[in-house]
């Protein structure tokens, strides 16, 4: 079985994310970043599948799990991180013009890259994250499997293949729904599907030495005019730091405590 994880680099939600004053974007480079943390529980997903499609996690290399990433240089870590945690290879598509994508533009780019991969290697399965956490759209799964004319089974907290089938539990608020589709399909998991692996000595080791390819627009035979920030369906206007935070009120309960909080609640329409 030969599986894409589309996966992304993101600002580590640990710093101080903002945008670039010149065109409002987000900030890739001037703040520390890692791979998505939903897009772990994907790439963990895809790792069951080939240990389980290969006879267990020693068995024979009859699968083969291929993590894509499409941003600036520092994105490879997030590629790097996905093959210290066991993926076979990884395609990085880096190009200038790319900077400024919004949903649309990325989806078209992962879809390209998908295509060519497949040249090289047949796909039988293309596992996303349930979301990115810079900017929790949510909507990339979908219209990157309209693109590549695919099944889409979303928001997985289950997920199995067998035979030519792929089948997924989501689960909802007051009812789960098992939801199969043909391969090949593309799915998307929720952060409740499995419990991400932590990168061994050895998976670190031998990260070094997996193949990672990095592709072009041109590569992919795509103009530059139809991604970047020229092109994108959605923009920011403007932004602002968020204002510091108040100071708290201090309220001495002198037997009426009940009642100043309730009109505390009430002047803040909590109530």
């Amino acid at each position: 079985m030969n599986i894409v994880v589309c996966v992304k680099y993101v600002p580590d939600a640990q710093s101080d994310r903002t945008f670039n004053e010149s065109d409002n974007t987000t900030d890739r480079l001037g703040v520390d970043g890692l791979l998505s943390e939903l897009d772990e529980y994907a790439v963990e997903a895809g790792l069951k599948l080939a240990e389980s499609a290969a006879g267990g996690a020693d068995g024979a290399d009859e699968s083969r799990v291929t993590v894509l990433t499409v941003g600036p240089d520092e994105a490879a870590d997030a590629i790097k991180k996905s093959l210290q945690m066991g993926a076979h290879a990884g395609v990085h598509v880096n190009d200038e013009a790319i900077h400024g994508s919004d949903a649309v533009a990325t989806s078209l780019i992962l879809a390209e890259a998908i295509k060519k991969i497949g040249s090289l290697h047949s796909t039988d399965l293309i596992l996303t994250g349930m979301a990115s956490t810079d900017g929790t759209m949510g909507v990339v799964p979908a219209m990157l499997a309209e693109r590549l004319g695919l099944p889409q089974v979303t928001l997985a907290a289950e997920l199995t293949v067998e035979g030519g089938t792929v089948t997924i539990r989501r689960d909802g608020d007051v009812a789960s729904e098992t939801i199969a589709a043909s391969l090949p399909a593309l799915v998307s998991v929720t952060d409740q599907i499995n419990e991400p692996r932590y990168p061994s000595f050895k998976g670190i080791m031998a990260a070094k030495k997996k193949p990672v390819e990095t592709w072009s627009l041109t590569d992919l035979g795509l103009d530059a005019g139809s991604v970047g920030l020229a092109a994108a369906w959605t923009k920011v206007e403007s932004f602002a730091k968020r204002p510091p935070r108040a100071q708290g009120q201090i309220v001495t309960d002198e037997g009426d405590g009940g009642t100043k909080l309730a009109e505390f609640l009430s002047a803040q329409k909590f109530v």
